[in-house]
């Protein structure tokens, strides 16, 4: 066998290696998904449905808010469905998202909210920490950690 021959045969076999280790429907190609499950979970705070934040919300949530207080799916869901926790605009800006495995990814992003918690109105600025996991074909927070700015 050539030099030639045996340099191709090689340089073959690295690439289908290299293909043959990269993660599925991972990195970049689902991030646009994520993105878009991210943008229906702000539409769906600020206007809440049981059925339409339930789609996007993993049973195992675990949601820590800037008080300390952490929320479970159904407390959740009872909270922004009771006008408990409102929001009545939610602003989200500098987001990145990085998926590590082709399954799970991290979301982190600022946000600036008008709320009317309770019925009473006020604002709030915050660091999100988001861990989205995929479920099926679907994208559905995982765990989400706020922090006041």
């Amino acid at each position: 066998m050539s030099i030639k021959k045996l340099f191709l045969v090689a340089a073959s076999a690295f690439l289908f290696a290299g293909c043959a280790m990269a993660p599925a429907g991972g990195g970049a190609s689902a991030e646009p998904a994520v993105a878009a499950a991210a943008e229906r979970l702000r539409l769906a705070m600020i206007d809440p449905t049981a059925a339409a934040l339930g789609a996007l919300v993993a049973d195992d949530l675990s949601y820590g808010h800037s008080s300390g207080r952490v929320d479970t799916k159904a407390s959740f869901i009872g909270d922004l469905v009771a006008g408990k926790s409102d929001f009545v605009a939610i602003t989200i800006t500098d987001q990145t998202i990085k998926v590590v495995d082709g399954q799970t990814a991290i979301v982190r992003h600022t946000l600036a909210a008008d709320t009317n918690d309770s019925g009473k109105p006020g604002k709030v600025a915050l660091k999100i920490l988001g861990v989205w996991q995929k479920q099926g074909s679907e994208w559905k927070m995982l765990a989400r950690q706020a922090v006041r700015i």
